[in-house]
């Protein structure tokens, strides 16, 4: 697409319309192409120059060759006031591409003055801008070339855990633990259920309680007491037997003495009256 370069001064402006009371009118000046944001320049401002202010500030606009030919692609000036409570507009100017174009091509000289009629924000006129503007030769815009990076392939991942970046703690929420030192291998983890993670129980399925911790039932305690008195019993009748055969003996240890001594005695005498 073809283009020129359009190199312009804001060099004065005469008789603007009065916007400050007491003190005198600190003018700037804001250029555009159509109004377009993007292409707006704004002069430096004139300290104090009132009703008359000079300038002398150079822009520089690239200008599309199919917009110089539509008398809609305009030009724009917007003369304003600087003040403390805010800026405020004097007046502006729009002054077509085409006209401009047209001026440079039946003139001698490279460079064009030009004063053109300020209006006041109400649309009345009210003052002159002074300008000068020169077009450069026509250009061709290349398009821009798309350069394609080389895409890389890589190999596909190996299966099984990655030793490569092994952590040296404890893995946790199902990673594998690290290698062993000295060769060793760890057990297998166990594999988690289906469908959850972290290491949690899948919850119970419905209409069934979930189940806990299964106690086992407990023995009966023995009855000491039962036991003690048991003893006691058998202690008892043990005791009373054997004190039982200690007075059976005695009973016929004295018995078989006495009826052998008596006979004895009475053999005694028998024998010694022999």
């Amino acid at each position: 697409m073809e283009y020129r370069p359009l190199e312009i001064e804001v060099i004065s402006a005469r008789n603007l319309n009065k916007v400050n009371i007491i003190s005198k009118m600190d003018v700037y000046v804001v250029v555009s192409l159509c109004g377009d944001k993007h292409t707006r320049q704004k002069t430096a401002v004139a300290e104090e120059g009132g009703s008359n202010p000079t300038w002398n500030f150079p822009m520089k606009f690239t200008i599309y060759e199919s917009y110089l030919q539509q008398n809609q692609r305009t030009l724009d000036f917007k003369i304003r006031c600087k003040r403390v409570l805010g800026d405020k507009d004097i007046g502006e100017v729009h002054v077509p591409l085409k006209e401009l174009l047209e001026g440079a091509s039946k003139g001698d000289k490279p460079v064009q003055f030009v004063t053109y009629q300020i209006r006041k924000p109400s649309g009345k006129p009210k003052g002159e801008l002074n300008f000068s503007y020169k077009f450069g030769e026509k250009s061709v815009e290349k398009a821009a070339e798309k350069t394609f990076e080389p895409v890389t392939a890589y190999p596909a991942a190996a299966a099984g855990p990655s030793t490569a970046y092994a952590p040296a703690y404890p893995a946790y929420y199902g990673n594998p633990p690290p290698p062993a030192p000295g060769g060793y291998a760890y057990p297998p983890p166990p594999p988690p259920p289906q469908g959850y993670g972290y290491g949690y129980p899948p919850p119970p399925p419905p209409g069934y309680a979930y189940q806990g911790v299964v106690q086992q039932p407990q023995q009966p305690k023995k009855n000491k007491f039962g036991l003690g008195l048991g003893a006691g019993l058998l202690g008892g009748a043990l005791g009373g037997l054997l004190i039982g055969d200690m007075i059976a003996d005695a009973t016929y240890g004295g018995g078989c003495g006495g009826g052998f001594g008596g006979g004895g005695c009475g053999g005694g005498g028998g024998c010694g009256g022999f």
